[in-house]
């Protein structure tokens, strides 16, 4: 099993990055350091990490406020803190937001990612024990039809700006393994879900609308199929792969849990209804619009994880069902994380990628 004195996370103050930090520093036998680099763009947010903050020490947790597509400040950081893991989070990830502006996608997951492999290869000559993990996503692979999965070897068929950046960052990562022997494990997970999601994904928009009772849009007829993975259960995944998965490899992280959209918002619906204590369980299904569908969105995504579990013994440990209900309880208890969250930029969103479907 591999060990590492000084990690550096990017986009460590995101909804999956912080929650991996979390579950690093309070829920393994890591005794070293984290270094969380993130650029703090709409969706980083250091009040994510309020617990982190006042509960451990600087010799345990460092943030640096920096831009993972300025190589001079990626090298101080490295040489700093002698960084000898990566695990790469930092991304623009939403879908909708690389068809409105497809620029910043590749700045970030295409520049981003090469800044950061040629700071980690000038740092780490004569270092074999770093490693440089990569997290992707299952969208480089395309889309599938009513059966299949995805598997590692699945080629890949991106469909939109967000998932041919990570397509290509996925290919970079690979070649700084095969062309300077640089270590690497890569990984492709299903969709996220869980606490301190922002809310431009499909889980969170509904809950703040629910609460809000404005519409809740669906794109198209509500039949796109997307497997949905626990963010804790991706976090143990990943922390498997980087201190136990072979160098070089790619493992697909999947809830195995598929579910059509118009499916999840009525669930959501039925649920958030008996947490706000509605008498009628059907109250807020009421609020379900359906609206233009996305450009070329993809039909269904479904993983296939039997690699990592094999190979690695790991496996989901939260139930769909109770995962759900731990995310709705978590935005119900935190409507101060709401409140700050619900700014000028996210407005914005809402407005611009609704507002005319």
């Amino acid at each position: 099993m591999r060990s590492y004195k000084n990690i550096m996370v990017t986009g460590g103050s995101g909804f999956i990055g912080a929650n991996f930090i979390r579950y690093a520093l309070k829920d393994t036998n890591f005794s070293g350091r984290i270094i969380n680099v993130d650029k703090l763009t709409y969706a980083g947010n250091p009040e994510n990490l309020e617990d982190i903050i006042n509960d451990i020490d600087e010799s345990r947790y460092v943030f640096c406020h920096k831009d993972i597509c300025d190589y001079d400040e990626m090298n101080k950081v490295f040489m700093k803190y002698d960084v000898d893991c990566v695990i790469h989070f930092a991304a623009e990830s939403h879908v909708d937001r690389s068809i409105h502006g497809p620029g910043e996608f590749v700045r970030t997951n295409i520049n981003g990612t090469f800044t950061l492999l040629e700071t980690a290869r000038k740092n780490w000559l004569n270092k074999p024990d770093t490693l440089f993990h990569h997290v992707s996503t299952d969208e480089v692979y395309g889309s599938l039809g009513e059966t299949g999965y995805f598997y590692e070897d699945t080629p890949y068929d991106p469909r939109s700006p967000y998932s041919s950046s990570k397509a290509a960052s996925d290919h970079l990562v690979k070649a700084y393994h095969h062309t300077y022997g640089m270590n690497i494990t890569m990984s492709n997970c299903s969709n996220n879900y869980g606490p301190y999601q922002f809310p431009e994904k499909l889980i969170p928009v509904m809950v703040l609308n629910i609460l809000a009772e404005k519409d809740l849009p669906v794109y198209g007829d509500g039949k796109n199929i997307r497997d949905w993975l626990y963010v804790i259960d991706h976090n143990t995944a990943i922390w498997n792969i980087v201190t136990k998965g072979r160098i070089g490899e790619t493992y697909n992280i999947g809830g195995e849990n598929e579910w059509t959209n118009i499916e999840l918002v009525n669930t959501l619906c039925e649920q958030m209804a008996e947490l706000t204590g509605k008498p009628d369980i059907n109250y807020y299904k009421k609020l379900i619009t359906f609206v233009k569908d996305r450009p070329g969105h993809d039909r269904r995504y479904a993983i296939n994880c039997d690699k990592l579990k094999s190979e690695l013994g790991w496996k989901q440990s939260v139930t769909f069902a109770d995962g759900l209900k731990n995310t709705l309880r978590w935005y119900l208890k935190n409507s101060e994380w709401i409140d700050h969250i619900k700014s000028g930029a996210y407005m914005e969103w809402m407005n611009k990628n609704y507002n005319k479907r």
